[in-house]
């Protein structure tokens, strides 16, 4: 691999031997794993740039307490994010592992303190295999097939199983999957999938139970108790027998006296509370009622006396302890404002609570909560300790921006009202009107979240750009009525809020409308494509990570394991109704009303939305004589994980944003 300084003369030399750049000559330069095709390396400036200084912050993500009290951690000290053990407050960061693959999920042993296990794909394939670490002798041993996809473990308490979700029996189901993790038996089958997606969430008291989510989509779902040895179903929130219909569940854990489970659900209402329901009597108790915001990450300390848990309000979370023997939340030291929290976890003896948070203005960190209940019943007194302090890099804090939160009117009316959506806005400290990056997220059951990401940052600081990312309709987050407004034949209606946000960033006297750029990941690639067919007017070029560009192809493409979820949101392409109208709203069907340039972003090996959705954009795109540069990796999926990789990309962005000022 080259070094920084040595890729762009690289570059160059290779393309020396090639044709010259000129519009329409599409030439392709490979260097390693990466391919530009159609895009003029030269203007790849690196060395003569301030971007480097903004790609060097780390983060450091809980992933939960080893048995002996330390922390177990992802960060990154080199290409790729791996594990690591913090054993102290500020302690230094001891490495676990050193993969050259990515490690970003993993889950520490319940008793003992030398072994994990942590999950591993190739390429961002997401085969995601499970591998047992021995810390002491670092050593590993694979616990599944080594080809077929595997979900999240879940330890029993004594920690002699694992369980999980996979799909070897058949590519197009999830199965559950239980493993003895202290013998080379096989994982055993014990509930086969139906076409849905199944998720572990908790094992019971005795070990006996499982708990699982059976997911058809973000508005159905339904909790279920599964004998382990049996695999005999008990459902506990079904996902119908409601006035309302379907309910969506979150997460859920058994109280650890065995005697109930507590789980998020939207029952009876547009946002999912907490709920607790005695699996003995069948009395269930809303913990969280008539809460106007979802109730989110849920953890259960050892003797059931704490759970924490997190709301989303807005687009930030906000951190709830609540002690269960007095029916009361407990008073907690702040942490960091408008964060956005990653990690929660309790230790074994349920005394210390740590959390991971970022902010628009930091990188991702551990902090740690301990409880002192030395008192008796009395609600404990808490401290709170930083255990991690992340690097931003070589950067001046002082420039970091952060991120506003505001409402802008759409197109429709709620009642006699506007509907009013929300935004989050960074902008650059000096004079405007600034250009201006629309970010559009993914999902599109999913929310932007206002965390830390260094080149946002850059791009607003350095580049001048005002970045607005809107949360359209059908993101998460502001209620079920509102994620359903997209469905199906609603699609178009979420590119028509983008259409929204434009007529409201031209009033703004501060943003400058005639330099508009739309970028998105995955359906906010979709939503990228689909901005430019209906706004090329307005737009000045788009930004296409992974996106999707034609509904029919992609349901027909994308893996087995998905197919049936994907066709709840967006429709059934069997349906010639909705093939028909699938292909109409496709971006690739109305190709010929692009006419801006259009930077591609493609990893290779994607399993979601597959290469091809991007080469047949870029083809008819260039058939037709538009201007599109492509990038590709043929070492990543969905999104790029390795830090040269995503150095390079935002090299390109960078290229291509200035390429377009200068038209």
């Amino acid at each position: 691999m080259l070094m920084k300084h040595q890729r762009i003369p690289a570059l160059l030399a290779v393309l020396s031997l090639a044709a010259p750049i000129a519009f329409g000559a599409t030439p392709r330069v490979e260097e390693g794993n990466l391919i530009y095709d159609g895009i003029p390396v030269e203007q790849l400036d690196v060395d003569g740039s301030t971007l480097p200084r903004w790609q060097e912050s780390r983060n450091a993500n809980f992933l939960g307490w080893l048995a002996d009290g330390s922390l177990l951690i992802t960060t990154r000290f080199g290409e790729s994010a791996q594990l690591h053990r913090v054993q102290a407050p500020l302690g230094m960061r001891e490495q676990l592992t050193w993969e050259s693959e990515p490690l970003t999920s993993a889950v520490a042993h319940p008793t003992d303190a030398n072994l994990l296990l942590y999950r591993k794909d190739r390429g961002g394939d997401e085969n995601m295999q499970l591998w047992l670490h021995d810390i002491t002798k670092n050593t590993d041993r694979l616990l599944t097939d080594g080809k077929s996809r595997h979900g999240p473990p879940v330890f029993s308490h004594d920690g002699k199983r694992v369980a999980f979700y996979g799909n070897a029996r058949d590519p197009s189901n999830n199965d559950i999957y239980v493993s003895d993790v202290t013998s080379e038996a096989a994982p055993r089958l014990v509930l086969a999938g139906t076409g849905d997606a199944l998720y572990v969430q908790d094992w019971y008291a005795d070990d006996s139970r499982l708990a699982v989510i059976r997911y058809r989509s973000s508005t159905d779902s339904e909790l279920l108790l599964v004998d382990v040895a049996t695999g005999k179903v008990t459902p506990v929130e079904p996902a119908a027998g409601y006035k309302s219909g379907p309910v969506s569940v979150g997460v859920a854990r058994f109280s650890r006296d065995g005697r109930g489970i507590y789980f998020t659900s939207d029952r009876g209402g547009e946002f999912s509370a907490l709920h607790y329901l005695d699996i003995f009597t069948h009395q269930l108790t809303t913990l969280t009622p008539g809460t106007n915001w979802d109730v989110t990450n849920l953890e259960i300390s050892e003797d059931s006396r704490f759970l924490a848990y997190t709301r989303n309000e807005a687009g930030v979370d906000r951190l709830v302890l609540h002690d269960a023997r007095r029916k009361a939340d407990v008073l907690l030291p702040p942490l960091p404002p408008n964060a956005v929290i990653g990690g929660l976890g309790f230790d074994r003896a349920g005394r210390r609570l740590a959390v991971s948070l970022h902010t628009a203005q930091s990188p991702e960190d551990v902090y740690v909560y301990t409880l002192d209940t030395t008192a008796g019943e009395s609600l404990p007194q808490v401290a709170l300790a930083r255990w991690t302090q992340s690097e931003f890099g070589p950067l001046d804090a002082s420039r970091l921006v952060p991120a506003q939160l505001v409402e802008f009117p759409t197109w429709d009316r709620v009642g006699n009202r506007q509907r009013m959506l929300s935004a989050f806005v960074y902008k650059p400290t000096g004079p405007g009107p600034h250009p201006v990056l629309i970010d559009i997220h993914g999902g599109p059951e999913s929310q932007f979240q206002p965390g830390w990401n260094a080149f946002r940052q850059y791009l607003v600081s350095e580049l001048g750009y005002a970045v607005i990312a809107p949360n359209v309709r059908g993101s998460w987050g502001y209620g079920r009525s509102f994620l359903k407004l997209d469905d199906a034949e609603l699609r178009e209606d979420s590119v028509r809020d983008i259409g929204a946000l434009l007529v409201w960033i031209g009033l703004q006297g501060e943003f400058d409308r005639q330099r508009v750029v739309a970028t998105g990941g995955s359906y906010g690639g979709y939503m990228v494509l689909a901005s430019l067919v209906q706004y090329s007017d307005r737009l000045a070029g788009g930004i296409d990570m992974v996106g999707i560009s034609n509904f029919v192809t992609f349901l027909t493409n994308t893996s087995g394991y998905r197919r049936d979820l994907r066709r709840v949101e967006y429709g059934d392409e069997r349906d010639p109704k909705m093939r028909a109208l699938l292909q109409s709203i496709s971006p690739l069907t109305n190709v010929a009303s692009i006419k801006k340039p259009l930077l591609i972003v493609q990893g290779l090996n994607d399993p979601r939305v597959p290469a091809s959705e991007s080469e047949q954009m870029m083809r008819t795109l260039r058939a037709r004589g538009n201007e599109v540069w492509y990038l590709a990796a043929k070492d990543e999926g969905h999104g790029f994980r390795r830090k040269s990789n995503n150095d390079a990309y935002r090299a390109t962005v960078v290229a291509f944003l200035k390429h377009i000022a200068g038209r």
